[in-house]
């Protein structure tokens, strides 16, 4: 597994410290990010999601806890539009440079507003996808919050 993907190369430039963890990505997990919060042996709480939707048509990430669903009408708000979906997984993979279960936040094609859920912000240091399935990187979501220059609100 390549341990240098576009998501690193973001974090590297944005100086975020951050550690890399690998788990056996399960492509027939029903929810991804609770498969590798098991496989990393930790609460699904510390492994956020990262979540393509689409607001007023527009493109928007979210990032939220891996067992947590995201409010679609707070999505909306956050960002200052009416009406928001989830994006199709083809299109979240043009947008990203992505493959689905390996989507992370940082490193994407196309920047994009984001917009984290304000309960990450309760952990000392959470997980989020390092640019590829299986793996993770590890970082204080304080440094999440300034690298993306992302919004916090409660998103669930």
């Amino acid at each position: 597994m390549a341990k240098t993907t576009p998501a690193t190369l973001a974090l590297d430039k944005a100086s975020v410290a951050y550690e890399l963890h690998t788990y056996d990505y399960d492509p027939d997990a029903p929810r991804v990010g609770l498969q590798a919060a098991e496989s990393l042996g930790v609460s699904p709480d510390q492994v956020l999601k990262t979540l393509m939707a689409q607001v007023d048509g527009k493109p928007v990430c979210a990032v939220l806890a891996s067992d947590q669903e995201v409010a679609m009408k707070k999505l909306a708000a956050a960002v200052g539009g009416k009406t928001a979906q989830m994006m199709k997984p083809a299109d979240a993979e043009r947008i990203t440079g992505y493959r689905v279960g390996g989507v992370s936040p940082f490193g994407q094609k196309k920047v994009v507003p984001t917009v984290i859920d304000e309960a990450a912000l309760a952990h000392e240091r959470v997980f989020i996808n390092g640019g590829q399935r299986g793996l993770q990187a590890r970082l204080a979501p304080a440094d999440l919050v300034l690298a993306l220059h992302a919004k916090v609100v409660a998103l669930t």
